[in-house]
């Protein structure tokens, strides 16, 4: 029950996502992830969210939980190839979540996702949370480029928004 509190207590003091996130940082996160969408054919989402709404810290409501239903919600998963990728926030608490369509299913590792999470992790303590998403969307990209390079002599379509989300 204590946790429980604790974790309600910082939903409840958590300030706003785009305190941390300002419009400048915003359009330097989605040229990143134009520029990385340029180097692969998957298609890449970044969503932040502050807080959860008191009933659902209380009744126990976790990151994944959220970041799959962002995942729905923004339709990362309406690609051709079935590989888009969501990179989730959870800024109360500090969570970080990947969310990938089944046509990366046993292409890229839980381990290789784990590590973009940690590298995001890493930097957010720096405090600089735009440079952290940015390495983190760059991580992301590496990845779909492994496994979804280009086609040559195609031009690949833009099937999701590259615009950061705010939930």
């Amino acid at each position: 029950m204590a946790a429980t509190l604790t974790r309600l207590l910082r939903h409840l003091c958590q300030t706003d996502a785009r305190t941390r996130f300002p419009a400048a940082d915003m359009d330097r996160i989605a040229a990143a992830i134009g520029e990385g969408e340029r180097r692969h054919r998957g298609e890449i989402c970044f969503a932040v969210e502050s807080t959860l709404p008191w009933w659902e810290v209380l009744r126990g409501i976790q990151a994944r939980a959220k970041a799959e239903h962002a995942f729905g919600r923004l339709r990362v998963w309406d690609t051709a190839a079935n590989n888009g990728v969501l990179v989730y926030l959870l800024l109360a608490d500090h969570h970080i979540e990947i969310v990938a369509d089944r046509g990366l299913s046993g292409l890229v590792s839980d381990a290789q996702w784990q590590g973009v999470c940690q590298l995001l992790e890493e930097r957010l303590r720096n405090g600089d949370h735009a440079d952290a998403v940015i390495a983190a969307i760059s991580g992301v990209s590496d990845l779909l480029a492994q496994h979804y390079p280009p086609l040559a002599g195609t031009v690949d379509e833009d099937e999701l928004p590259d615009r950061p989300v705010f939930l």
